[in-house]
């Protein structure tokens, strides 16, 4: 990866390992066992406003030589994304940047993420700094949170976090001790993470390709107007491909699999 994609991504590690920090114990644990861990993508959340939508957001990694390489649509979470691959680094990690389509959701979500936006001086949502930024409205309301819940787990998430790397992901590929995503799993389970298990611990095949698993996002302590909750964080995500008929690995995202992927960030007790 040339210089510019190394500082984006050693910032965004930083930033999502210190909110999140089981994700650096789950890279640790995999350096423990001898491997070199190899990052296959990140993953963005956003909004469809122009001001923050996937064009805005992606901005400083075209800077850094990526191309657009597919478009997917979510009707059930109603979401659109979009994935990213560097244009001749075919070793950078892939990126994901999904958008929820506000115009589908109540006066009160559209009204919120509004309100929010509008917080954000001009200045900050035309620089590259957008994607490091977090949440850039401040001291979310617990009563907010939930209400959004009710209508998008996604959208609550992104309102109390903002813009910030959503999860990074191992390759499978590039294990030596690990053959499948069944083992990473075993192993994750062992060392006491959860694993998504919505529509199943392993999402996806080898005849689509590709096959996903991930933690659940771990529980943190956040500061809400109410006082401090526990909520998801971000999580770690794991992925196997595999060769297609020409004999190359699979590079793009399998929608019906991504959709539960999303739900790794849902609300949950312990």
């Amino acid at each position: 990866m040339n210089a510019k994609g190394k500082i984006i991504f050693d910032r965004l590690w930083k930033d999502y390992t210190t909110l999140t920090p089981d994700a650096k114990r789950v890279y640790d644990l995999f350096v423990q066992e001898g491997e070199d861990v190899v990052n296959d993508h990140i993953a963005f959340r956003t909004f469809d406003d122009e001001r923050v939508n996937i064009d805005r957001l992606v901005k400083p990694l075209l800077d850094a030589g990526y191309v657009l390489k597919g478009e997917y649509n979510f009707e059930e979470k109603h979401l659109f994304a979009q994935h990213f691959e560097h244009k001749v680094d075919k070793f950078a990690p892939r990126v994901f940047i999904s958008q929820l389509i506000t115009s589908d959701f109540s006066e009160f979500l559209q009204n919120t993420v509004k309100e929010k936006l509008d917080l954000i001086p001009r200045q900050t949502y035309e620089s590259d700094e957008l994607i490091y930024q977090g949440n850039l409205w401040g001291l979310p309301s617990y009563k907010v949170y939930e209400k959004l819940r009710e209508e998008s787990e996604y959208a609550a998430w992104l309102y109390v976090y903002g813009f910030r790397a959503n999860h990074f992901t191992v390759s499978v590929n590039h294990l030596k001790n690990f053959q499948s995503v069944e083992d990473v799993n075993a192993f994750l389970k062992k060392n006491g993470f959860l694993i998504n298990d919505a529509g199943g611990e392993v999402k996806g095949s080898p005849d689509q390709l590709l096959e996903q698993s991930s933690i659940k996002a771990p529980l943190i302590d956040v500061d809400f107007e109410e006082g401090t909750k526990q909520i998801p964080s971000c999580y770690y995500e794991f992925a196997r491909r595999y060769q297609d008929a020409d004999g190359e690995l699979f590079s793009g995202f399998i929608a019906k699999s991504a959709n539960k992927i999303f739900e790794s960030t849902d609300y949950y007790k312990k």
